[in-house]
């Protein structure tokens, strides 16, 4: 991938790579990484040709970025992008045991904060943390009512009248080249887009081989509007990342019997053509005219090889053709 072109970040200055490395694993996601291992991944992924990093606060409540930042601190800042996220600030707590929210971290917790004051606040901390003086993509992380319940309408209020305005001054005072969202549902994007000018969306887990219907209604409207879409977890939870077979999980919890069937169903599509499922996951979603990148997450340097690997393999259009007929992929663009 060495020299891969970025491409436009919607109306923006920000270009991007076409695969970007998720962060979150290097966090401790779910089971504890070796400093020495997170730093050969994010160097393997430079390496690779991924010029382009996402990281968030809550990833290892500030593990992540640290680690991020450790990692490129002797690459020219240029040769690369980032995004990171705001809503949440990060506290020191004695008390707080390693396993909460799925990281394996202590004495650390996270608190939502959708004021002005805290994107303030948690971006400084990003900064420092990564070892930088701006970040390219900056996402208004984890707002709707899949995450806030009852109170999605206060937070998205206070995210339209002082965390988006905030995260836009510091856009223009060049502190970030971009803004956006971050989240794992497309109905509060499509109630924050004709409401707010955003660059970018980062839509997590609902466009991908496994799930489309979830993305759809964002993928037109943000194509309308000139609004680039991040498409992150094309592995669906890693249902979708195991030539063996389907994972165990989905959404981050148990499957249930439906999709694992549908999981099945794929992998059986992919396997008689020869093709890596992952591969066929991975550039699924890059095919779309509103998606710029597809991230996914990381932790070793295999998985990063793996990724860069996937992402330039070939594959027949006999196979999509073949997932249409099934009845396994809606009619929207693949590769």
């Amino acid at each position: 991938m060495s020299g891969v072109a970025r491409q436009r970040l919607g109306s923006t200055d920000v270009h991007l790579s076409a695969l970007g490395f998720g962060a979150a694993p290097i966090g401790n996601l779910y089971t504890e990484v070796e400093e020495a291992d997170a730093l050969a991944a994010v160097a393997g992924a430079f390496e690779a040709g991924i010029r382009h990093f996402d990281t968030a606060p809550y990833y290892g409540y500030g593990l992540s970025e640290a680690r991020l930042g450790r990692g490129l601190a002797g690459v020219p800042r240029a040769a690369y992008t980032l995004s990171t996220k705001v809503g949440r600030c990060i506290y020191d707590d004695a008390q707080a045991a390693a396993g909460r929210d799925g990281f394996a971290v202590a004495g650390r917790r996270a608190e939502f904060d959708y004021s002005a004051d805290g994107v303030r606040r948690a971006f400084a901390s990003s900064l420092e943390r990564l070892g930088t003086d701006y970040i390219d993509v900056l996402l208004l992380h984890d707002i709707g009512a899949l995450t806030h319940g009852d109170n999605h309408a206060n937070v998205l209020r206070q995210a339209l009248e002082e965390a988006l305005p905030a995260m836009a001054e510091l856009k223009a005072a060049g502190a970030c080249g971009a803004i956006g969202l971050g989240v794992n549902e497309q109905g509060v994007a499509l109630d924050v887009l004709p409401r707010f000018p955003l660059d970018c969306v980062m839509l997590a887990g609902r466009y991908t081989l496994l799930e489309q219907h979830g993305a759809r209604a964002l993928l037109d409207q943000a194509q309308q509007r000139n609004v680039a879409i991040l498409s992150a977890g094309p592995y669906s939870s890693g249902l979708l990342s195991d030539a063996r077979g389907p994972g165990a999980t989905y959404n981050y919890a148990p499957v249930d019997a439906a999709t694992l069937q549908h999981a099945q169903r794929l992998y059986a599509a992919c396997a008689a053509f020869g093709v890596d499922i992952g591969a066929a996951a991975l550039q699924f979603p890059l095919a779309h005219p509103a998606v710029t990148t597809v991230v996914a997450g990381m932790r070793t340097v295999t998985e990063v090889q793996s990724a860069a690997t996937r992402l330039t393999a070939a594959i027949p259009a006999e196979l999509w053709q073949r997932l249409r007929d099934d009845g396994l992929l809606a009619d929207l663009p693949t590769p």
